[in-house]
C-alpha cells in the first residue's frame, strides 16, 4: 500500500520533531544554580560588570547604593549632555533677543540692521558681509497678530520661531516672490478665522491682501538681507528705513514710528553660551513660551535635568558639578561635527572636504525623508555654527535664494592654520547671478574673523579681484598677503585657526549639477 502526505502533514510532523529534540536537550542541560532550569546566561547579570564609568557591582542582579550613585550621575551627565545638544536652537534664539536688546531694540517696531554691512566687530554665528541685514524681534504674547510689510526688491528673507524652526519666507524665495508684501503672524493661542499654515496663506483681511502665518511660540526672529547696488549698502539701508514696517494688527490703522538701530562696527553678542549659563538660557525660552512649543520628547528630556515650564532651575551642588562637565563633553561633540565629519554624504564632491551648507540637505533634519528619522547631529551641527532655517537653503531653487558651501579642511584633510598661507581657485563662470563670496570666520566664535581688515571676505560684486587669464580668481588667505596679490587676499591671524564659507547668490544650475566646482583651499609651500 502506498501512502502520500500533503505538505501540511510533513510540515506537522517537522514541528514535532523539533520540540521532542528542544526539550530533549533542554532536559539535558543543568539548572543554572539557584534556579530550577538552565537560564539564558543573556538575560542574567554578573555580579560585578566592569565599564566606562567604572566597576559595577551588584547582588543577585540588585544594585549596590555605590553603583545606583554611580548610574545615577552617569544618567544625569547623558542627559545634560543631550539637553545641550539639542537645545541648541532655543539658546541660540534667546541670545539673539537679548543681544537685541542690549542694542536698545525692545519692541518689535525698533529693527536692528546694517547700514554698513556687518563686519567682525559683532558676535554673530556666520554672519555675511555682502548684503545689508535688517532685523525684529516679534514678541507676539505683548503685540498679538502682528504685521511685517516687506517693500519690493527684498532679497532672502525668512522668519523662525523661538527654536529657530520655519515658519514663513519674505522677499524673493517667499510668497511676495520679491514683489513686497504684507505678512501676517498669528500667536501660538491664537482662535480666530484666520488659517496660518506654516509658509503662509494668503488670504483678504478688510480687503487687503496678507500672507498668513501662525507660530508654535510668542518670540520669533524676522531676518531680511538687502542687496548691493553698484558694490554698495546704501540703497538696501533707505529701502529698509523708507519701507519696512512691523506693528501689531490692531494699530494697523495708527502705527508705532519705525526705529532703525544701526549695528554696524558695534560690539555685541548673539551667541548662546558653551559653559553652565546654556542651561539658564535654555530654562528662560522654556519658561517663556507655550509648553506645546516643544513635544513631550523633548520637554522631557529638558524635565529630567531640571528645566521645566512653571518650575525654578535650581540644580543642586552635585547637579552643577554634573551639568559643567556635560556642557563640556557636548560643546566639544557639537564642535567635532564639523571638523571630523564621519558621514561622507555630508561632502559635495568626491575626494572633496567641501561640505555642504545644509547638513542633511532638509531643513527639518529629516534623515531618508523621514524614513531615519531626525537627523540629530545635522540640527545640532547646524545650530552651532549659523542661525535662520528656510526650505530655500535646502531645495534646489535655480536662479533664487542662496547655497552655502563649507570650507574647514585644507586639500589634505588638515584644520587651517592662521600662521600658514592658502589659495582657492574660483573657476571662471561661477554659478551666481547675483554673486558669490567667500567669508572667513574664527573657529572659537564661529562670528567672521577679527583681523586688521574690516570685512574677512572677498566678494565678486564688491571687490575689484585680480583675474586669471583663464577667467578663474585664487583667493589667498594668510597673515601677509602674496607680494601682488594683496587684491585677493584674506588676513588671517597667527596662533589662531579659521574656516570658510563660499556662498553664491541666485545660483544657477551649474551649481546643483556640479559641472562646476569650487577647488580645494591649497597650502602654498
Amino acid at each position: 500500500m502506498k501512502y502520500t502526505r500533503t505538505r501540511h502533514q510533513i510540515g506537522t510532523i517537522l514541528v514535532s520533531l523539533a520540540l521532542i529534540v528542544t526539550a530533549t536537550s533542554s532536559l539535558a542541560q543543568e539548572p543554572t544554580p539557584g534556579f530550577n532550569t538552565k537560564i539564558p546566561e543573556s538575560i542574567m547579570t554578573p555580579d560585578t560588570v566592569e565599564t566606562r564609568i567604572g566597576m559595577l557591582k551588584f547582588f543577585d542582579g540588585i544594585p549596590t547604593k555605590e553603583t545606583s550613585a554611580l548610574v545615577y550621575d552617569n544618567l544625569d551627565f547623558l542627559r545634560g549632555v543631550e539637553a545641550f545638544l539639542n537645545g541648541i536652537p532655543a539658546a541660540s534664539m534667546e541670545e539673539m533677543r537679548l543681544g537685541a536688546m542690549s542694542l536698545g531694540a525692545t519692541n518689535s517696531n525698533q529693527v536692528v540692521y546694517f547700514p554698513k554691512l556687518m563686519d567682525s566687530t559683532p558676535l554673530f554665528l556666520t554672519g555675511n558681509t555682502s548684503t545689508v541685514y535688517a532685523i525684529s524681534m516679534l514678541d507676539l504674547k505683548k503685540d498679538g497678530p502682528t504685521v511685517v510689510e516687506i517693500p519690493a526688491g527684498a532679497g532672502p528673507g525668512t522668519l523662525n520661531d523661538s527654536f529657530f524652526r520655519f515658519v514663513i519666507d519674505m522677499g524673493a524665495p517667499g510668497p511676495d516672490k520679491g514683489k513686497g508684501g504684507k505678512y501676517l503672524l498669528l500667536p501660538p493661542d491664537y482662535e480666530g478665522d484666520l488659517e496660518g499654515p506654516i509658509g503662509g496663506k494668503e488670504q483678504v483681511i478688510n480687503g487687503e491682501k496678507y500672507f498668513v502665518a501662525k507660530s508654535t511660540s510668542y518670540v520669533n526672529l524676522v531676518a531680511l538681507r538687502g542687496f548691493l547696488v553698484d558694490g554698495k549698502p546704501d540703497a538696501a539701508a533707505k529701502m529698509w528705513r523708507d519701507s519696512l514696517k512691523v506693528y501689531p494688527l490692531a494699530q494697523k490703522d495708527n502705527p508705532p514710528k519705525m526705529e532703525f538701530i544701526s549695528a554696524s562696527g558695534k560690539s555685541y553678542n548673539t551667541i548662546h553660551a558653551n559653559n553652565f549659563e546654556f542651561y539658564e538660557e535654555l530654562h528662560a525660552v522654556i519658561e517663556r513660551e507655550p509648553v506645546e512649543m516643544l513635544d513631550p520628547e523633548l520637554r522631557g528630556l529638558f524635565a529630567s535635568i531640571g528645566i521645566q515650564k512653571g518650575k525654578p532651575f535650581a540644580p543642586d551642588e552635585r547637579m552643577k558639578k554634573i551639568l559643567t562637565d556635560a556642557v563640556a563633553v557636548a560643546n566639544a561633540t557639537a564642535r567635532s561635527f564639523l571638523w571630523d565629519e564621519r558621514n561622507q554624504e555630508e561632502f559635495l564632491y568626491e575626494g572633496s572636504y567641501w561640505k555642504r551648507g545644509y547638513p542633511g540637505n532638509n531643513y527639518q533634519f529629516l534623515r531618508d525623508e523621514g524614513m531615519g528619522g531626525r537627523n540629530l547631529d545635522a540640527r545640532t551641527f547646524f545650530y552651532y555654527f549659523a542661525i535662520l532655517n528656510t526650505p530655500s537653503m535646502a531645495m534646489k531653487i535655480v536662479g533664487a535664494g542662496s547655497q552655502y558651501a563649507w570650507g574647514y579642511l585644507d586639500a589634505d584633510g588638515n584644520y587651517l592654520d592662521g600662521s600658514k598661507t592658502y589659495k582657492l581657485n574660483i573657476p571662471k563662470d561661477a554659478p551666481a547671478k547675483k554673486f558669490w563670496s567667500v567669508v572667513v570666520y574664527d573657529p572659537q566664535t564661529r562670528s567672521e574673523l577679527q583681523t586688521d581688515q574690516t570685512f574677512p571676505s572677498k566678494q565678486s560684486q564688491r571687490d575689484k579681484l585680480i583675474t586669471n587669464k583663464d577667467g578663474s580668481i585664487d583667493i589667498y588667505f594668510g597673515p601677509k598677503a602674496p607680494a601682488g596679490k594683496e587684491a585677493n587676499w584674506i588676513q588671517t591671524v597667527p596662533g589662531k585657526g579659521w574656516f570658510s564659507l563660499l556662498r553664491l547668490y541666485s545660483p544657477t544650475e551649474a551649481w546643483f549639477d556640479k559641472t562646476w566646482r569650487p577647488g580645494e583651499i591649497e597650502l602654498v609651500k
